[in-house]
């Protein structure tokens, strides 16, 4: 990392907003035994906040597939299940999903996946070399849909700052929402970002794509006739 990435990290630290609340949430039994049985296997522990070796983590040189915010981690898993030629790391707040992504990763036997209960932020500044990232993949982030939440919405002007330098040249940021307004601004701020491509024809959006397993909450969304909105763009 340069120095003025460091300090411009520096700076974001100190006056950024999370774009999440870790509020006291239901735990199974079994994701409550995942987090402590399961842990040594497949949690990486990034409270250090220093840079991670991610060969040594998974045993192996691979592409890297980083996961923001995957939830109970059934479409994270499914698509490492799908994709054993690269590594997945997945990054989560919240206790639940990532007992339960952890479970997942058990009954499926994989080895290419792992996944870290931390701030994203500080993992992306902190614990990923420069230029480690193949493939960066954010998925329904919390729309926050409250004006005076807004601001409080992951994906942003400072966001693309935070994610640049851990990109390879080449690397794909994909996206997905199911808030037409949100999508608007995803795509706004990608647009006009500099080193940026977008895949799609048009500028706008790209069909789902086949390696996006549909969820639950989508195909329910689908049948009530909600949008959803699909981003891939290249970091030049």
């Amino acid at each position: 990392m340069t120095e003025k990435n460091a300090e411009n990290n520096a700076l974001l630290e100190k006056h950024r907003i999370k774009s999440y609340v870790i509020r006291a949430g239901r735990m199974t039994t079994a994701q409550s035994n995942a987090l402590t049985e399961l842990a040594p296997k497949y949690l990486i522990d990034a409270s250090a906040e220093k840079p991670l070796d991610i060969a040594a983590i998974f045993g192996r040189e691979a592409p890297l597939v980083i996961e923001i915010g995957f939830g109970m981690g059934k479409s994270f898993v499914e698509m490492a299940k799908a994709d054993p030629l690269r590594n997945y790391l997945g990054i989560e707040v919240h206790p639940p999903g990532v007992g339960a992504a952890m479970m997942l990763i058990e009954k499926e036997g994989l080895t290419n996946v792992k996944v870290i209960n931390y701030d994203a932020y500080l993992v992306l500044t902190k614990c990923l070399k420069p230029q480690s990232v193949d493939i960066l993949q954010i998925f329904f982030p919390d729309p926050w849909p409250k004006a005076r939440h807004h601001k409080r919405r992951l994906i942003n002007d400072s966001f693309i700052d935070v994610i640049t330098p851990v990109l390879k040249h080449g690397a794909q940021v994909r996206m997905a929402t199911d808030w037409q307004e949100y999508a608007e601004e995803m795509l706004e701020c990608f647009n006009k970002a500099e080193g940026f491509t977008n895949t799609s024809e048009n500028n706008t959006y790209i069909p789902r794509p086949e390696w996006r397993p549909l969820t639950k909450f989508e195909l329910r969304g689908e049948r009530l006739g909600h949008g959803v909105w699909d981003l891939v763009f290249i970091r030049d």
